[in-house]
Order: C-alpha cells, then sequence, then structure tokens
C-alpha cells in the first residue's frame, strides 16, 4: 500500500511539473489521451439483429496550435438484446430445449459483441469557449466495424457448440466504415476539468465474415448496410508540454 502511495504520488507531482504550460493565453499543440462511453442506436440492417447498445472507447488525439485534430480511436461495443435469436434452433428438441452432455436442459446465453477501428481528422472551432483550445468540434473517420453474437454455454457441457462450431453460428460480420461526430471540446484553464461531448453517426458496408451458416446449411452472401447513432461523452488527459524555464541576471 506504501509503494503503491509512493508511485501515486510520484506520478501526480510529475504531472503538474510536466504540465505547467499555460493553455489560457494561446492556443498549443497537445497530445490527447481520452476514455469515453457512448450510448448507441442501431440502424440499417444492424437493427435487425441488435437492439441499442453501449460502446465503450479510447482516443489517442492531437490538437494542433491551428486546432486541428487528428488521431485514432478503437471502441468495443456490447448489448445484451438479440433480435437473430433462432439460430440455435436446429439444436432444439420438441420441447425446445439444448440438452446438454448429462441429458439436462443446457443454459444458453446471447449476447452482442462488436468492435471498431478508425483514424479520424477534424477541425476545432474556438467559440464559446474560455480559451484558444477548445470549443465546438467535428471530426470525420474512416476505419472497420465488426460485430457479432456471442454464444455463452454456461459450463461449456454441449458438443455442437464447442469453440470450432460456434463459429458456424455467431454471425461474425464486418466491413469498411466511415464516422462522423459533432461535439464540444473543453480543456479548462486549471487543467483539471477537461472532457469533451457529442453525437457520433458510424455507416459500414458489411458482410458476413464466415463461410457457411450451420443453422441455415449456406453461406451469408448478403450485402448489409449497418449504422449506428449514439450519444458520447469522453475524459480527457491532455499532455500539455513543459513550460521552458526562464532565468535572470542581474
Amino acid at each position: 500500500m506504501k509503494d503503491f502511495l509512493a508511485i501515486f504520488l510520484f506520478f501526480i507531482s510529475s504531472f503538474s511539473i510536466y504540465a505547467q504550460v499555460s493553455v489560457k493565453d494561446s492556443s498549443i499543440f497537445t497530445p490527447l489521451i481520452c476514455g469515453s462511453y457512448a450510448y448507441q442506436i442501431p440502424g440499417g440492417d444492424l437493427a435487425k439483429r441488435f437492439g441499442d447498445n453501449s460502446n465503450i472507447g479510447v482516443d489517442i488525439l492531437f490538437k494542433t496550435k491551428k486546432n486541428w485534430i487528428y488521431g485514432i480511436q478503437y471502441s468495443h461495443l456490447f448489448g445484451n438484446v438479440i433480435y437473430e435469436n433462432n439460430i440455435l434452433d436446429n439444436l432444439r428438441n420438441k420441447d425446445g430445449w439444448i440438452i446438454n452432455r448429462n441429458g439436462q436442459e443446457a443454459i444458453i446465453r446471447l449476447f452482442e459483441r462488436g468492435h471498431t477501428y478508425m483514424g479520424k481528422f477534424g477541425r476545432l472551432f474556438n467559440v464559446l469557449a474560455p480559451n484558444p483550445n477548445c470549443g465546438f468540434f467535428v471530426t470525420l473517420g474512416a476505419g472497420y466495424l465488426h460485430h457479432k453474437i456471442r454464444i455463452d454455454n454456461i459450463g461449456n457441457d454441449v458438443p455442437q457448440l464447442n469453440k470450432e462450431f460456434k463459429k458456424g453460428y455467431d454471425r461474425l460480420t464486418g466491413g469498411f466504415a466511415l464516422q462522423g461526430f459533432a461535439g464540444y471540446l473543453l480543456l479548462s484553464n486549471s487543467r483539471l476539468t477537461n472532457f469533451y461531448v457529442g453525437v457520433e453517426l458510424t455507416q459500414a458496408w458489411t458482410q458476413s465474415l464466415r463461410s457457411f451458416n450451420y443453422d441455415t446449411m449456406q453461406a451469408d452472401t448478403q450485402k448489409r448496410l449497418d449504422q449506428l447513432t449514439g450519444f458520447r461523452f469522453g475524459w480527457i488527459i491532455p499532455i500539455y508540454k513543459k513550460s521552458p524555464r526562464e532565468f535572470y541576471y542581474d
């Protein structure tokens, strides 16, 4: 506990020494490390498969002196509302059960899982802001989205749903995606309150990444248009450049 406290105090003191540049007087270049959460509503073909989902993201962004913004974003999306919940019907008996190796009803749960990988570029507009380094901003992103139905067999007691066989049911899907974001970014004068908030739109042109679906006994060749609309809030850790030391001589 003492070692942890010492490391924590060292980190705080190091950060306070490093972060002595003033954001109040002029626009500066700074890296921005962001952790974020979004609540998303699906659209297009995605709305036929899943309900609303949550999304946790990590951004590594750079804000230039001229208030351009660029960087990368990774996000993990997850939910528990599955509309294509008939994917395992061919494994059920006449009573609607999936039987495990002990002859009992197996416990099967379905979840939504997915990821996005984006490169982002945008512009910050210094409007209604306490200093030149914040205001309204927009970004455009391009990258990749993929998603699937996660199949959890509690106890792993159904041989037909082992790790390899699940791939024939999970509807793994992916493809090229574009993303737009519009919101507000705050880097406070005190350097203690730093966040962004806004609306995020994602559209992806996807298709199945599995060669064969076991339940339909055929390949899925459908071209899909998957959409996500969400409200995202992110907390920012800005990495400010240390102010140069000044020396005075008599």
